[in-house]
């Protein structure tokens, strides 16, 4: 197959699930449309309006998505700048703003939240624009139920390589051992509203 993918365009065969104008692609996971804001290009967290996820579903993906914490400080550790990007609603890659804010390793920027830390912190300052870029790979259950392939990420941040396909233990947990359990081949992707804090995505 041929794809054309034009200098800061969109890729051919891509699926844009935000385009700057409108949250259609989207729904809270708590029933009914997605009740975060829009403005300036972005998609804006509301608090206490929890985690809003696509109405489609996906398995194996490779994701493009920019994300911007507060320009303002406020709190530190995890209580800074945190979100999450939970491929298929059950393995979440960490946001949070990680510039010069320490906590503890496996819940900084670029972990595969309480698994995996990332190989290096490339984290921009607060207000600025950052990236991720993603090759998620879903877990392959046989008919019993069995876990017959784990989860894989490999994943860079604002072009820096953070994860190099690490195998995910199983579905994020704030504490305890993840297990995994079997579920459908796709799921919805979902985003973290945490806390009140304000995290902005686009593209």
């Amino acid at each position: 197959a041929v794809v054309s993918s034009l200098e800061g365009g969109v890729p051919s065969d891509a699926i844009v699930l935000f385009d700057g104008t409108s949250l259609a692609a989207w729904e809270s996971v708590n029933g009914g449309d997605a009740p975060w804001t829009l403005g300036d290009g972005a998609m804006h967290v509301v608090p206490k309006s929890g985690n809003i996820r696509t109405r489609q579903s996906f398995g194996d993906v490779q994701l493009h998505i920019e994300f911007r914490c507060p320009a303002v400080v406020e709190g530190k550790g995890q209580e800074r700048g945190n979100s999450g990007i939970f491929l298929m609603g059950l393995y979440e890659l960490q946001v949070m703003d990680s510039y010069d804010n320490p906590t503890y390793v496996n819940g900084q920027l670029g972990s595969i939240y309480r698994q995996y830390p990332p190989l290096v912190n490339p984290a921009r300052p607060p207000g600025v624009w950052q990236k991720y870029d993603v090759v998620f790979i879903a877990p392959r259950f046989d008919a019993s139920g069995a876990v017959v392939s784990p989860a894989r990420f490999t994943v860079f941040l604002n072009g820096v390589l953070v994860q190099h396909d690490v195998k995910v233990k199983g579905p994020t947990h704030i504490r305890g051992e993840p297990q995994y359990r079997a579920h459908a081949d796709k799921l919805p992707l979902e985003l973290q509203e945490h806390d009140g804090d304000l995290v902005a995505y686009r593209n």
